[in-house]
């Protein structure tokens, strides 16, 4: 043992408490199964060695020990391919899928996160080397704390109204509100659909908003989270009950159709505001004014 062993000991173990805070299972099940979680724990204690270590390195200006830092980041990207490819492989039996831009959210998240645990034991490590334990355990509440806040997102209550809209039938064509949904002519499955259909707005709060909800995967997340959270009255091969949102191309609302097996209107309006605004749907036009009148200044 040498005055290295206990901050390295310290650091891996910090690092790894801080991957176990970050792996949370929620109503989006995933990941649920065992041995998904062990291997993003597993990942998490080698992210936190490599962490742990670069402090000792900088310490004893081993500078050269730094580059395997840059060898892990090519590691930890394999971490999101996995995940990307799991998860597509899982999406094409779900009822209602996640879409592609939802799982490259959930993936890009997953490849983050390591790097987080790095950040977190290579603070604690350096702040036991340089004052003592202390001031290790000091820095690494400061750094889960920025971890935490670093991987939430925003999420749609944030960019949107949203409302609650009984679905109804103007002779064949359904609309929720004033939006268009799809056609469906036979009496026997209409009455179904009124019988277990719920609707949503989604009213954009502004011109960013607007944009992201727009996008195809955003509007498939939200699908996706309110099937999940409150079941889905459907099966294969029955294309109308397949929930849709579509988009009111005046002013940029989203009417949302589902047929869930729990009817309860404000645990589905919850569930709606809490879904993640995807960082790939995020869109600024905005921005894009504010940029040319500072080139025009």
């Amino acid at each position: 043992m040498n005055e290295y062993t206990l901050p390295i000991v310290f650091g891996i173990a910090i690092g790894t408490l801080s991957r176990l805070f970050m792996l949370r299972t929620d109503y989006r099940q995933y990941p649920t199964y065992l041995h998904g979680k062990i291997i993003h724990v597993a990942l998490g204690f080698i992210a936190a060695g490599l962490g742990t270590v670069a402090g000792p390195a900088i310490m004893e200006e081993e500078f050269t020990a730094i580059t395997f830092l840059t060898l892990a980041a090519s590691q930890f990207r394999e971490v999101r391919n996995m995940e990307r490819n799991t998860l597509t492989e899982l999406d094409s039996y779900e009822l209602v899928s996640r879409g592609k831009t939802y799982i490259e959210g959930i993936a890009i998240a997953f490849e983050s996160r390591n790097y987080l645990v790095i950040f977190t034991s290579l603070v604690s490590t350096l702040a036991y080397l340089i004052f003592n334990i202390w001031a290790g355990i000091i820095a690494a509440i400061i750094a889960m704390f920025i971890s935490h806040k670093l991987m939430s997102g925003g999420k749609l209550k944030d960019i949107v109204e949203i409302e609650y809209m009984e679905p109804r039938f103007d002779g064949a064509g359904l609309y929720v509100d004033n939006i268009y949904i799809m056609n469906i002519g036979l009496p026997e499955r209409q009455k179904e659909v009124l019988r277990y259909g719920m609707g949503f707005i989604l009213k954009p709060k502004n011109m960013n908003a607007r944009s992201t909800i727009a996008n195809l995967g955003q509007r498939q997340a939200v699908l996706h989270d309110l099937s999940t959270a409150l079941g889905v009255y459907r099966d294969s091969g029955t294309p109308a009950l397949v929930p849709l949102a579509k988009r009111d191309l005046d002013d940029g609302r989203v009417g949302v159709f589902v047929l869930p097996q729990e009817r309860d209107i404000e645990r589905a309006l919850t569930v709606i505001g809490d879904v993640p605004t995807l960082e790939n749907a995020i869109r600024m036009p905005s921005e894009k004014k504010s940029n040319e009148g500072s080139g025009a200044q």
